[in-house]
This record gives C-alpha cells, sequence and structure tokens, in this order.
C-alpha cells in the first residue's frame, strides 16, 4: 500500500511537470495585466483539493503542497505562459513573495523566538519542573485536559499565540497523564481560532470588524456571537469529550496508544526528541512560570501598541487595529531577551548554552515553518486563479429566493472556501462584504449570516490540513501533523453538521425569535454526543482507565 501511494504521488508530480512543459515555446507577447483563461472557475479550487487529498492519502504533507502549488502554477498558465512563466509565478509569486511579505516574515520570526525559549525552559529543565508541580495539584488526566482548555480560553488574543504558549505550557503536563499528542493538538486547536472568534478584544475580531462596511463593525460582532454555532458548539463538544471520557474514530486510536505509553501511535516522530534533556537542568517552576506570565503581558502591551494605543486610540480601536505580526515578533524578542537574562542570573544556563538553544528551537519549529510556507504558496496560486470571485458569483446567484435557507448555505460554502484555502481571515473577506447587502434592513438576519459565515470560516479552517492555524497547533502540541487533521477531522465534521442543522433552524425562525436557535443548537450538540456516547464510545471509561 505504501509503495503504491509513493507510485501514486510520482506518477501525479511527473504528469504535471509534463504538462507545465508542453507550452515551453509558446512564449506569448508581454502584456499589461496577464488574465488566465481558468481565472474565475471552479478550477481555481482545484490545486488545493489537489494538495488536501494528497495529504490525506499518503500522509506526507511537503510533497502534497508542492504538488498542490505545482498545479495551480499549470493551471495559471493555461492563456500565454510558458514553462519559465510557471516557474516564476511558483518561485517569485509564490514561495519567495510569501518569504518576503512582511506580515508572513513576522509570524516566521515569532515562531522561530518562541522555539528557542521553549528550547531554553527545557535546558534549564523549567519544563520538567513545571510537569512534576503540575502532576502534584493535577491528579487525574481529565484535570489534565480541564486545565489546557482553561488555559486556551485564557489566551484569546490570538490564535498563532495561543496554539504555541498553550502547547508549550502544557506539554509536560498532559505527557505525564498520557495524554496523546494528537489529543493535546486537538484541545489547542479547538480553543484557539473557536475562543478568537466570539472574544470582543482579539485579532480575529479585528479581522472581522475590518471588513464590516456601512455599520458599527464592533456592534455587528458583538451581536453575531450567539449566532455563532460552530465555535461555540466545538466547546460544548470539547467539554463534554473530556467530562464523560470517550473519544471516537482515529482519536480513541491514539489514545488507547497514549495510555500504554505510546503518546504518538505513527513512526514518524518529528518532535520526540525535542524534550529529551528537559530533566537534566536545575530550573525550578518560577523559570517556566516567568518568562511565560512576560511573554504574554509583552506580546498584549506590543499588540495594543501596533494598534495605536500609545498614539491615544481606545483599547478596542487599538485591537482592532492590531497588526499580529509586529506585536507578536517584538513581544517574544523583547520576552525572549528577559529570559536570557533571567536564566543566566539566576545561574540555572550560562550564556552560552542559551545561545546554543537557538538552533534546537528553529530545528523544532522547521516543520511548522516550511508546512507554513508552503500553505501561504498554495493560497497565492489559488488567489490569482479568481478564487474569490468565482465564490462571490456563487454566493450571490444563491440569494434570491433563498432568505431562510441562505444562512445554512453561507455556513456550508464558507466551511468549503476556508477548508480548500486554509484560511479563515480571507474567507471573512470574500463573504462578509456579499452577505451584509444581500439582508440590508434586516439586522438580525444580517448577524445570522455573517455568524454563519465566521462559523464556516472556523469550521473550514479546523479541517484543513493547508491552514495556518491547524499547523499552529500541530507545532504547539509536537505532534505529526496529518495525524492531528485525522484524528481532529470527525469531531469537526460532527460539529459541522448540528451546526448547519441549527443554522437552518434558525433560519426559519420568526425574526424577533431566531436568538432561541442557540439553546436548539446546544441541545442538538449535547443529544448527538450522548448518542455518539451509547454507540461507537460505549466502553471508553474502562479503556482509559
Amino acid at each position: 500500500m505504501k509503495s503504491f501511494k509513493s507510485r501514486l504521488v510520482f506518477v501525479i508530480a511527473m504528469t504535471l511537470l509534463l504538462v507545465a512543459a508542453l507550452p515551453i515555446i509558446a512564449f506569448a507577447e508581454e502584456e499589461a495585466e496577464y488574465v488566465p483563461n481558468l481565472y474565475g472557475t471552479i478550477f481555481a479550487l482545484l490545486p488545493p483539493v489537489i494538495a488536501i487529498a494528497l495529504a490525506l492519502i499518503t500522509k506526507e504533507v511537503y510533497s502534497s503542497l508542492f504538488i498542490g502549488i505545482l498545479s495551480g502554477a499549470v493551471l495559471w498558465s493555461i492563456g500565454g505562459q510558458g514553462f519559465f512563466g510557471i516557474l516564476e509565478h511558483v518561485m517569485n509569486d509564490g514561495i519567495v513573495g510569501n518569504v518576503a511579505d512582511s506580515y508572513n516574515v513576522g509570524i516566521l520570526v515569532f515562531l522561530v523566538l518562541l522555539g528557542w525559549l521553549v528550547a531554553m525552559m527545557n535546558k534549564t529543565g523549567a519544563s520538567g519542573a513545571f510537569g512534576v508541580w503540575a502532576e502534584n495539584r493535577i491528579k487525574t488526566k481529565t484535570g489534565a485536559s480541564f486545565a489546557t482548555i482553561a488555559l486556551g480560553c485564557l489566551i484569546f488574543v490570538d490564535d498563532y499565540f495561543n496554539c504555541l504558549t498553550v502547547g508549550s505550557v502544557m506539554r509536560p503536563v498532559t505527557d505525564k497523564h498520557k495524554i496523546s499528542r494528537a489529543k493535546l493538538a486537538y484541545l489547542i486547536d479547538a480553543t484557539a481560532a473557536p475562543v478568537c472568534i466570539i472574544a470582543p478584544v482579539s485579532s480575529w475580531a479585528a479581522a472581522v470588524v475590518g471588513f464590516v462596511e456601512g455599520d458599527d463593525g464592533f456592534l455587528r460582532f458583538l451581536k453575531c456571537i450567539p449566532y455563532n454555532y460552530y465555535a461555540i458548539l466545538t466547546l460544548v463538544m470539547m467539554i463534554f469529550l473530556v467530562l464523560f471520557k470517550f473519544d471516537y474514530g482515529p482519536m480513541k486510536t491514539h489514545e488507547l496508544n497514549a495510555a500504554h505509553g505510546d503518546l504518538y501511535t505513527t513512526e514518524d516522530r518529528p518532535y520526540a526528541d525535542a524534550g529529551d534533556d528537559k530533566v537534566q537542568g536545575k530550573g525550578q517552576v518560577k523559570d517556566m512560570v516567568v518568562p511565560v506570565v512576560v511573554l504574554i503581558v509583552l506580546c498584549i502591551i506590543f499588540l495594543l501598541y501596533s494598534g495605536g494605543f500609545f498614539d491615544g486610540e481606545g483599547v478596542i480601536d487599538s485591537f482592532s487595529n492590531a497588526d499580529a505580526a509586529v506585536g507578536l515578533s517584538m513581544g517574544s524578542m523583547l520576552a525572549l531577551i528577559f529570559a536570557v537574562i533571567w536564566y543566566v542570573g539566576r545561574r540555572v544556563l550560562s550564556f552560552k548554552d542559551a545561545m546554543e538553544c537557538f538552533p534546537e528551537g528553529f530545528k523544532a519549529m522547521a516543520p511548522a515553518i516550511m508546512i507554513l510556507t508552503f500553505a501561504w504558496t498554495l493560497k497565492t496560486m489559488t488567489d490569482s486563479l479568481g478564487a474569490k470571485q468565482f465564490v462571490a458569483e456563487l454566493v450571490e446567484g444563491s440569494a434570491a429566493g433563498m432568505q431562510a435557507m441562505l444562512p445554512a448555505i453561507i455556513f456550508a460554502i464558507a466551511v468549503g472556501l476556508s477548508f480548500a484555502t486554509g484560511t479563515s481571515w480571507g474567507t471573512f473577506g470574500i463573504l462578509i462584504p456579499i452577505v451584509i447587502p444581500i439582508f440590508e434592513g434586516h439586522d438580525t438576519l444580517i448577524s445570522l449570516s455573517m455568524a454563519a459565515c465566521m462559523a464556516g470560516a472556523v469550521c473550514g479552517d479546523h479541517c484543513s490540513p493547508i491552514s495556518d492555524t491547524t499547523i499552529m497547533a500541530s507545532a504547539g502540541a509536537q505532534s505529526n501533523h496529518i495525524n492531528h487533521v485525522n484524528t481532529q477531522l470527525p469531531y469537526a465534521l460532527t460539529v459541522a453538521a448540528v451546526s448547519f442543522v441549527a443554522y437552518i433552524i434558525s433560519g426559519i425562525l420568526p425574526e424577533g425569535a431566531k436568538i432561541i436557535g442557540l439553546p436548539i443548537a446546544i441541545a442538538l450538540m449535547i443529544g448527538t454526543m450522548l448518542v455518539l456516547k451509547n454507540t461507537i464510545g460505549k466502553g471508553s471509561e474502562e479503556e482509559y482507565a
């Protein structure tokens, strides 16, 4: 089977290269603006579909993403670009262009600096000390899971920050209680985007507010919160799973293996050696807690700074205008300097050892950096094929005479678009400006449909292996990325199905009664979980004991 998958990837790659080479002699005259023949068609969504399908089939993410990128460039070339045009589009417009983008560079810098900080924590033994301290206070697997959820909900400012910080802090605790890395990645991911999208003070709220024109964006965001079914139901489901101690799908296998000491399940363990030396140092609990608290405080301060807080803007406006790349990179840089001074001053780490932690931290983050770079490049290919225009026409064409069903339709379209492109914010940018004019004059319907858009975007983001948040959750948990995607997918699809039904019900309800859609949705979610627990989840309590 493995050899078949390898041959499949090889054949697809060679076919794409052959197709790419065919137009090498067709050097079209340079035009002012090149528009591919397939621009704005359904083919714009084909490259990410290819990449995602290959990743799920082969369990190998790097080659799958690259083949998806190459297929996007080939589709883009149909209309006058030759072989060299394809290469230039992949390298200059794609990989190089994304790595050179100031926002993306800021995120990569944040990744590397946080990796360096975590490596120092491990080297001092602070992570191990925290694990021992937490083990003495958190006595059960359920307690460790709830502690992870609580910390994830507390760090609601930004999803990237959430994923990496929660992972760094809680890994020693969840490892001690034999929670699989895949389950930790799920708990991190489920408290990242779903929490950020219902938190008024967050980078996600700022993104949504920025896409609302002709209305009070912040007030509109607040009105959308009770209708953001996917985000709220994800939290309900996660708490239910932990409280009633059961899992299903691939996650159950990972948890059973973890109960017997195998936290990874699969042979591929890209982070397996990342914490081997964490018990060798003489660090104490405060050597982990103090740098993490400083990191959180500094990142929040610099997020406010990037939004103009120190130039007179209010807190809400500052978060709305915040630049996550600037705030997180500046905050993490100062936190790292503080950590070096702290560790050297306390003599738990020499300056030389602190500097030697840099390559270790970079190495730990290299998989996430590579996947992020390829995912950004794949999005560039999709954008160059006019995915936004195709989806905009699709939504506008569905609006006539279907107002009651439109929230559910918008949710489904947002799921598909976010899944294919790997971006929630891009999905907001496409759909929100379309949704508001459709329901002009119907305040509740605007809020319901905007919430459906946001919920669908987060759902697709959760399911997609090329989503940056999903990648960050894998990095934070130090889990194999495809393992995280495979184990989370059944959970995300369960919540998506219940959310879709809830949006149908809310769309049908009278204007003044739509608010009862939330308790109905929660009741449906709990009912679904009870059915799953008494069928495919039966016996989990004994197996996990």
